[in-house]
């Protein structure tokens, strides 16, 4: 293992709500016009903006004390190429940790947050004035470590995408997704809204809204207790996945009677496509950044081989 001067630091940093305003509308004002107009407050937006733009300074002066530091804008994550070496601190929030996590391969993960006031942060358990101690332990490997378990699918045309929360295989428009399921040696044609596969980093997530629309409208109709609780969300670390089914419909020629269980590395979950276009894979609800997913294609889905290293 290197030296501590001689591992590298990438500070992860995204742009703010004003930043993605501004790149719309060219500039401040016309920003701000846009935002009042609609009614809402630009003043938070402003303030956002310039907090989080101090925490980057904050941040990237306590790092550049201890070691090499590379600040990396979340736009370039996919096609940057990380080091085995490198720690990688993320400057919040929660999402933008789930999206490096993804590119990674073993690297340790700080999360920082830059707002408390403003964000919970699960996923960021530092702030910029801990982070001149803690980065100093991380480099030396001397903090505790909690892995994250990561969902992988792999197409038969060679493509492979990675999610840390959860991933999506459907339709890209509201229309049915028409395929065949095989999951735990049985198979089955259906026509849904599409598959979500839940890691345990996200089965407190999209997984949980899931379930729980399921069961509410069991116990609408009688079918099952008002009171009764359920609770899907299982470990970061777990060595299994979770599927549900949106909405199958029964038919002449589709069924519902696969609907959810587990996923793992002895018992993969793999989808034949049957959609003629407008089929796609997606990860961690990055709708932009998707597989094609028509007619013939072939998707396996498993655990991934690796899995994320988040510092604690």
């Amino acid at each position: 293992m290197p030296a501590t001067d001689e591992r590298k630091i990438i500070l992860v940093v995204r742009p703010t709500r004003l930043d993605e305003l501004i790149a719309r509308y060219n500039t401040v004002q016309q920003a701000q016009f846009y935002v009042e107009h609609l009614g809402a407050d630009f003043s938070d937006y402003l303030a956002e903006k310039k907090r989080y733009e101090t925490a980057i300074s904050e941040v990237e002066a306590s790092l550049r004390a201890v070691a090499r530091v590379q600040r990396l804008d979340r736009r370039y994550l996919a096609s940057f190429v990380f080091g085995p070496d490198d720690v990688v601190v993320v400057l919040g929030q929660d999402g933008l940790v789930a999206n490096t996590l993804k590119y990674l391969d073993g690297q340790p993960v700080l999360g920082v947050n830059p707002d408390p006031k403003r964000w919970d942060g699960l996923l960021l358990p530092f702030n910029p004035k801990s982070l001149p101690k803690v980065i100093g332990e991380a480099l030396k490997n001397r903090r505790p470590i909690k892995r994250v378990s990561m969902a992988k699918a792999t197409l038969n045309t060679g493509a492979v995408i990675h999610a840390v929360n959860d991933l999506f295989i459907g339709p890209q428009s509201h229309v049915s997704a028409r395929y065949i399921l095989q999951a735990e040696e049985r198979e089955e044609r259906q026509s849904s809204s599409g598959i979500i596969v839940s890691t345990g980093m996200g089965s407190t997530g999209w997984l949980k809204s899931l379930y729980s629309g399921w069961l509410g409208a069991a116990s609408a109709l009688g079918l099952e207790p008002a009171d009764r609780a359920i609770d899907m969300s299982f470990a970061w670390d777990a060595d299994y996945l979770r599927y549900f089914v949106r909405e199958p419909f029964p038919s002449r020629t589709t069924g519902a009677s696969i609907v959810a269980g587990l996923v793992s590395q002895d018992q993969p979950l793999t989808i034949v496509s049957e959609m003629p276009e407008h089929g796609v894979i997606f990860s961690d609800g990055i709708e932009a950044d998707f597989l094609e997913f028509n007619a013939g294609t072939r998707a396996v889905v498993t655990l991934a081989e690796r899995q994320g290293m988040l510092v604690v």
